[in-house]
């Protein structure tokens, strides 16, 4: 009886160490300087910029000479999306690319919202600030950064903007929403030095969101976006007030997957899975090895190489189009590879889908976005921010045709303060551009939670 007590204790003194050491580990980083050159001695400008998104007759006649010299390749018989992007399709896209959809009425759309640039370790950050219209009296607006992956843009939240910012619902909290470009993304600039990665983003996000006054804020993403969020959550865990993310791959495999792995199939509840679970897991070599690899192609390309079919993309609007909207396609849902048309526009509009590629095509940057797959994937998969659990509150939106599925056991693996775990209706990787309303009851949900439960600390 003596022994088992004495192994007991010993046991639970060895977790309880390990759990508070993990407590205890905070990110490092260091400032960076990413323009070109050495950084000047006079020191950084701070100057907060306006910035509008603007055409020209010259960008128009340039994007239509290179739509017109195009040179099409059919696709093979009865191969709908599998080969990737259907040639057909692809000639229907750019015949409305070319012939209707309107720029110009799509820039305007894009400043609707306020603009700005701002110079953080040597290169220009964009952003959009967007205050609320309306506080209820006693109260102020919630500060939220929010932050896309790729191929997306700050473009993917534009119809999530207004729901947090002038909610119908009068019960519902006001946001002020902060939406940068990752650097190398839409209208941020690129960095000229190698080693930009997600760590880089997160440190140069934090320092944009203090320049704007925030102490402390909220914070969402998806895609990159996801692993920024995380990064910054990681190095200034009193700063960022609560994560929201509806992507979350699990970073470095610990026990506790590998058995729910091995044993979940025959042992669900012992796991905590829910039928969705099973059927978006097993079999395991099917669901999440080979399904992996047939999605994952480009990754591998932009890990290592992303230059060398980057300069193609930059070239042709028509190849980068392909290149792209393939990725809204199938990363909606799998089902729509076998779809003549990719099933594009039963969850978009062509408009909207156009204008996120007119963002990569006119600010040249593809090449750029690719790089950051090789930044964080080019000193292999055990970078110290993968060892380093969250502790930050977090909400986790489980959208049911997301790219990789995560359930709940693995979710709190690395975010050890997991508040809501909500499985969402319907939805997939683009979810705040696809589910706009979904995405904004989520975040509301889980806010209020954190709200709530600060007020009666206080109290």
């Amino acid at each position: 009886m003596f022994t088992e007590v004495l192994l007991a204790l010993v046991i639970g003194g060895l977790i309880y160490f390990l759990v508070q050491r993990s407590k205890n580990q905070v990110l490092t980083t260091e400032d960076g300087w990413w323009g070109s050159g050495a950084p000047c001695d006079a020191g950084e400008d701070d100057t907060i910029r306006s910035f509008r998104v603007t055409t020209s007759d010259q960008e128009l006649e340039d994007l239509y000479r290179r739509i017109d010299l195009t040179r099409p390749f059919p696709s093979l018989e009865d191969s709908q999306f599998n080969y990737g992007f259907n040639s057909q399709y692809l000639q229907k896209v750019v015949s409305y690319w070319r012939n209707e959809f309107d720029w110009r009425k799509q820039v305007d759309k894009l400043n609707l919202y306020p603009h700005f640039k701002t110079k953080i370790e040597g290169i220009d950050i964009h952003y959009l600030h967007v205050k609320p219209k309306k506080v209820p009296e006693g109260t102020s607006a919630v500060p939220l950064i929010m932050v896309h992956g790729w191929p997306g843009s700050f473009y993917e939240f534009y119809g999530l903007i207004p729901l947090l910012t002038d909610p119908s619902n009068p019960h519902d909290l006001v946001f002020e929403v902060v939406c940068p470009s990752i650097p190398g993304y839409g209208f941020s600039e690129a960095p000229n030095k190698k080693g930009f990665n997600s760590v880089c983003a997160a440190r140069i996000f934090h320092k944009l969101m203090k320049r704007l006054g925030f102490q402390q804020y909220y914070a969402h993403g998806g895609d990159w976006g996801w692993l920024v969020t995380t990064n910054m959550a990681q190095l200034e865990p009193k700063t960022v007030k609560g994560l929201h993310l509806n992507f979350a791959p699990p970073s470095k495999p610990g026990l506790s997957m590998a058995l729910s792995m091995m044993l979940g199939r025959h042992f669900p509840k012992l796991f905590g899975f829910t039928d969705f679970d099973i059927q978006r897991l097993f079999p395991c070599m099917e669901k999440l090895v080979v399904e992996s690899i047939k999605e994952t192609g480009y990754m591998h390309i932009q890990a290592t190489k992303p230059d060398t079919v980057g300069r193609g993309l930059n070239d042709s609007p028509v190849g980068l189009a392909a290149y792209i909207l393939e990725k809204f396609s199938t990363w909606t849902s799998h089902d729509f590879r076998n779809l003549d048309d990719g099933g594009l526009t039963r969850k978009f509009s062509l408009d909207d889908l156009l204008t996120n590629i007119m963002i990569y095509w006119t600010s040249g940057c593809i090449i750029s976005s690719m790089r950051f797959y090789k930044e964080n994937f080019g000193q292999g998969l055990d970078a110290p921010h993968a060892k380093i659990p969250v502790f930050v509150p977090t909400g986790f939106a489980c959208f049911p045709n997301e790219l990789m599925h995560t359930p709940k056991l693995w979710v709190k693996q690395k975010y050890r303060k997991l508040v809501t775990f909500t499985p969402m209706d319907r939805g997939g990787h683009f979810a705040a551009m696809e589910e706009p309303q979904l995405m904004a009851e989520d975040i509301q949900k889980f806010t209020k939670i954190l709200c709530i439960s600060y007020l009666q600390w206080i109290l």
